[in-house]
């Protein structure tokens, strides 16, 4: 079964006594610098602190009961992993945020650190995996998660039916998947912008080559988005996005704190790369109504790239 708009309506359905319906905030300071009108949807206020709370719902509700009982395992630098906490083995990079591996903590994850590489998440995971029986949900390649994260933006767009633009971040494709078919179905001629960072633009090399490219990652301090794009989520991204830019450091340290100190609510850094686009900026959204998805706000307050 391939992932379609009935699939997130399905999900919608299942997960909504479970999640928050997270509020559309706007700020005309924002938008008059832009020059648009922003909408930004706050998923830094859903359960968990984070989108990610969706599709991990979803993914773990749609097992059956026998599978279920078994236990689920995941491999997440942190806002995945704290989502199915409360039933999982979770495998973490050793140098995940210290706030994101507190939060799988407190929901009483077993949790295994491994080195901070893609192999050895994955490695790490299958022998949590064999060892315990447990089911591997995918943090973004599982098309129940996928499903789930398109709740976001279906949310958004019955709030705010007329957008023109709708953006968010891309670091495995599991969120850009869900909002691009969500996006296109209820609104087709929308524009589906993702945004990364520069130094770790795997899918924006990936959708100007038309290929999947994977690319050895650099630092950036937006850490949710190290991950490299999955193989299916790669395929919707073919389809039905529009655009993939990247942003610099600098500019998503500028975002993030703009967006704390303007609209008063905190963010962490993945969340602050969409509107560091429009900061920067390296797209032209003048006049256009610009749906922005906010991310998550599970942030190290002992480490901000800033002083206060």
């Amino acid at each position: 079964m391939s992932l379609d708009f009935d699939r997130i309506r399905e999900a919608h359905e299942r997960i909504r006594p479970y999640i928050h319906r997270t509020p559309v905030l706007t700020s005309s300071r924002l938008s008059d610098a832009s020059g648009a009108a922003l909408f930004f949807k706050c998923e830094s206020f859903q359960k968990i602190g984070a989108f990610k709370a969706r599709g991990a719902t979803n993914a773990v509700f749609a097992l059956d009961d026998a599978i279920a009982r078994r236990g689920v395992a995941t491999h997440s630098s942190g806002n995945h992993g704290a989502a199915i906490a409360r039933a999982a083995h979770i495998v973490m990079p050793s140098n995940s945020a210290k706030v994101k591996i507190r939060a799988v903590e407190s929901y009483g994850a077993h949790i295994v650190f491994c080195e901070p590489t893609e192999e050895a998440r994955e490695t790490t995971c299958a022998e949590a995996i064999k060892e315990t029986a447990a089911t591997l949900i995918h943090s973004f390649e599982n098309e129940n998660v996928m499903a789930g994260q398109g709740t976001a933006a279906v949310e958004l767009l019955e709030d705010v039916s007329d957008l023109d633009v709708v953006m968010c971040p891309v670091g495995g494709g599991g969120l850009l998947s869900g909002t691009a078919i969500a996006a296109k179905s209820m609104r087709p001629k929308i524009k589906v912008i993702a945004v990364e960072p520069a130094n770790a633009d795997d899918a924006a090399q990936s959708f100007r080559a038309g290929r999947r490219i994977v690319t050895e990652k650099k630092f950036t301090i937006a850490d949710g988005l190290r991950t490299n794009v999955g193989e299916p989520n790669f395929a919707i991204i073919q389809r039905y996005v529009d655009d993939i830019v990247t942003v610099s450091e600098e500019a998503i340290v500028s975002a993030m704190r703009t967006v704390w100190e303007t609209m008063k609510i905190v963010i962490e850094p993945s969340a602050a790369v969409p509107y560091a686009a429009i900061l920067e900026p390296v797209i032209d959204v003048d006049g256009k109504r610009v749906g922005i998805i906010l991310t998550g706000g599970n942030v190290d307050l002992d480490a901000l790239p800033w002083n206060l």
